[in-house]
């Protein structure tokens, strides 16, 4: 079970009128709320629930000057204005706490949009649900929101004011810390449109596992599980990586490492002018200066090229410009150019301050991810830039003159289009060379629309993992889809990299039903786990004791690279607070619901909440549209999933119609109406509709009209001895298995050794 998040209260604070958190969760998973990862907290407005907005004066014209955007929020009207229109109409703190909370995460750079705020039976206290796609950062927006609101309310003369764009900075500060870079971003997000799961590894960083157990893979940024360590380190080593291109007859600039600024020169004059110097294992173009002409020049470059690498390296000047080939899999599949930047005089201002009014004060430039430019910053090698040229920082400049800055600066301008077939493959080539998946490669050409031979172009760098923001968020051109590239490269032909992965829940009997599906799985040759109340196992082998049905238990299992299907136990509480661990399921099980059960817990008061929580099963079952019959996991698509509901629980009847997928009907009694209307729908043409049950002591699949007898309860009982399962537990875990593909000697099978495995107690088959 999850553990609440822990309620940090303001002993300052002694007024009445206050938005008090009661308890918050963090649903990591598809819940009774949203498909997506949602906080929920319970907040008890107090007197608050007194004093609707329209009822206190001036608080629509704060919240709607701090925070003007929340036009854009069309709320229950479906349109723009729509939320201050109700602000304005008079509506309660609860749902002015949950719009604002998604604006702050929105004005600070994280996605999300979906939110609730409703009623509990206690009177003021509300759950306010929001979309959080990171706890941390959500927690941090829901604080901020009612600190916000409650200034704005100004029922606290000493609260007036708020600084939003301070809460705003704060947001965007947790989001560089903790949430991942856009360019491992827009690879996640490429994933999902293909259906495609995901799981953070790291609370920090960008390590992510895309699909689940043994179909899954890695990707750090641009780097994934297929970028070996060798290649990595090929392409860090400079020299390494020239020699091996020009042995392959790709053209690379002449050069060689040096040991000091002595041997700069002698290596610069050898070469012939000017020259390059670099850091030998350097990136991001730290310590690299170009076309140095003079001793001066040369010797000075060197102890600055030498901090920011191992050792450092001369090499002959090529003209042109700098350019960047992103390959993907053998691929060219974006590019982009570098370009010089410049400052133009005005007779007043000093270099330095140019480079701020000009350059810097650019909003496409900053320090995180989401900026396509950098900062530029008065460092040795802009200083050397300036010297080259005859300027120092302090220098100003008349009015009109022009001077460089910095040469091939960002490769913020997309040339995709533009980049001759010649080039493409050459770049392509020493991605291949270095043994690369992925591969930024950086080439000198004058013109990029021409090869390279004709122009004396050469490539300079290979880069593994390479940053991809240049080519989502370009300055100048059109973004192209390299995320949807990756995804391509990792799952070929429309892989998901999903195992079969089936769900249980209802209000009793999920254990045995899911330790019987772990055995049918592990009997048909799959690597199974299995997380369930009774603990946590790896085919038949127990690796956890305790209770295991919750979100950890079931993660430990979608991360392990060895499981090939998994089952899972889903307890009416842990949907509740943790929500589902999985997107979607093949197969989901729900056994029964007795409302009464649930009662009572987390202001749960009726039966049409805990069918809107145990619901959350079904809505996940995968859609129709594949097959339903053949292997259990096929090469490609998995099959259409199905829901295993028993016909005989009006609440799960009117479930059935929730399912995206097909619904598989179980029931003791074959005369039920709804099985009759279920197998006649399926007949003609189309295929049938299926159900387990029984008639006459015999289990028989139901296909349409077909039916098949699995095996009689009598025969069971004489091979097994007597065990004290219930029959519908039985159906609901033949049902699955069918669902599953299997055949019915399998099944048959695997229902005589489940049942010889349980301990020997008189035999009890019983219906619902």
């Amino acid at each position: 079970m999850s553990t609440p998040i822990a309620i940090h209260t303001d002993p300052s604070v002694h007024s009445t009128k206050d938005l008090k958190f009661l308890e918050i969760r963090y649903l990591n998973g598809p819940n009774m709320w949203t498909y997506h990862p949602v906080l929920e907290a319970i907040v008890d407005i107090g007197e608050l629930e007194n004093y609707p907005s329209d009822t206190i004066p001036g608080f629509y014209e704060r919240l709607s000057s701090w925070l003007p955007s929340l036009i854009e929020h069309r709320c229950s009207y479906g349109e723009p204005g729509g939320f201050l229109r109700r602000v304005q109409e008079g509506t309660w703190p609860c749902h002015i706490l949950e719009h604002v909370t998604l604006e702050l995460q929105n004005l600070a750079g994280m996605r999300g949009g979906f939110g609730r705020a409703r009623e509990t039976s206690t009177s003021g206290v509300y759950k306010v649900v929001v979309s959080a796609w990171h706890k941390e950062i959500t927690l941090k927006a829901l604080y901020l929101a009612r600190e916000l609101v409650l200034a704005a309310m100004g029922f606290n003369q000493m609260q007036l004011a708020y600084d939003v764009q301070h809460a705003i900075g704060q947001l965007r500060d947790m989001i560089d810390s903790h949430w991942i870079g856009p360019s491992t971003a827009c690879i996640v997000d490429a994933a999902a449109a293909h259906n495609i799961p995901s799981i953070r590894l790291l609370d920090k960083g960008n390590l992510i596992q895309l699909g689940h157990g043994s179909r899954s893979r890695y990707i750090w940024t641009a780097e994934t599980d297929r970028t070996t360590a060798i290649a990595e380190n090929i392409s860090r080593d400079k020299e390494l990586t020239k020699s091996l291109l020009r042995a392959c007859g790709v053209p690379v600039p002449e050069g060689r490492i040096v040991t000091d600024p002595a041997d700069a020169w002698l290596a610069a004059e050898d070469i012939g002018l000017p020259v390059v110097i670099k850091p030998g294992d350097g990136n991001h173009g730290r310590g690299v200066f170009i076309e140095l002409s003079n001793r001066e020049e040369i010797e000075a470059a060197f102890p600055i090229a030498l901090q920011e690498g191992s050792d450092v390296l001369v090499e002959r000047y090529i003209p042109g410009i700098e350019h960047r080939l992103l390959i993907v899999g053998g691929q060219l599949v974006a590019a982009a150019r570098g370009d010089s930047v410049f400052v133009t005089g005005n007779g007043v201002s000093t270099i330095a301050k140019l480079i701020e009014d000009q350059i810097n004060s650019d909003p496409r430039r900053g320090t995180s991810e989401n900026h396509p430019l950098n900062f530029i910053e008065l460092d040795n090698a802009i200083r050397m830039e300036l010297a080259h040229q005859g300027y120092t920082g302090d220098s100003i400049l008349p009015s009109g003159t022009k001077v460089r800055i910095q040469r091939n600066g960002n490769h913020a301008i997309d040339i995709t289009d533009e980049v001759h077939p010649a080039t493409a493959d050459l770049a392509v080539l020493a991605a291949r060379i270095i043994g690369l998946d992925i591969a930024g490669i950086d080439l000198v050409v004058e013109d990029i629309s021409r090869p390279l031979a004709e122009q004396g172009g050469a490539i300079v760098e290979v880069n593994a993992g390479p940053s991809l923001l240049m080519h989502i968020k370009p300055a100048i051109g059109k973004p192209r889809p390299v995320g949807e590239a990756i995804i391509d490269q990792l799952f070929p032909n429309q892989d998901q990299g999903r195992i079969p992965v089936v769900g249980i829940t209802g209000s009793k009997g999920m254990t045995t039903i899911a330790r019987f599906v772990a055995s049918l799985l592990t009997l048909s040759g799959r690597r199974t786990g299995l997380a369930c109340s009774s603990g946590l196992y790896l085919d038949h082998r127990k690796i956890d004791h305790g209770n295991c049905a919750n979100h950890k238990s079931a993660r430990r299992i979608l991360m392990n690279r060895t499981v090939e299907a998994a089952v899972f136990e889903n307890g009416f509480d842990t949907m509740l607070e943790e929500g589902l661990p999985y997107d979607s399921c093949q197969v989901g099980i729900v056994t029964r619901i007795e409302p009464a059960l649930h009662f009572a817990h987390q202001w749960i008061d009726t039966s049409e909440q805990v069918f809107k929580v145990l619901r959350t099963q079904v809505d996940v079952v995968s859609p129709t549209g594949g097959k339903r019959e053949g292997d259990i996991l096929p090469e490609i698509i998995l099959p259409t999933g199905a829901a295993i509901l028993n016909a005989q629980d009006p609440m799960l009847v009117q479930m059935a119609d929730l399912c995206q997928g097909e619904v598989i009907y179980i029931s003791c009694d074959p005369t039920l109406p709804v099985i009759s209307v279920h197998r006649q729908e399926g007949t003609g043409p189309t295929r049938g509709k299926r159900a387990v049950t029984v008639r006459n002591w015999e289990i028989l699949l139901i296909d349409g009209t077909a039916e098949t007898i699995l095996i009689r309860l009598d025969e069971l009982q004489a091979k097994t001895g007597n065990h004290p399962v219930e029959t519908a537990h039985l159906l609901a875990g033949v049902g699955a298995g069918w669902a599953l593909g299997m055949s019915p000697d399998l099944i048959r099978t695997g229902l005589i050794t489940f049942l010889q495995h349980q301990e020997k107690q008189s035999i009890v088959y019983q219906t619902f």
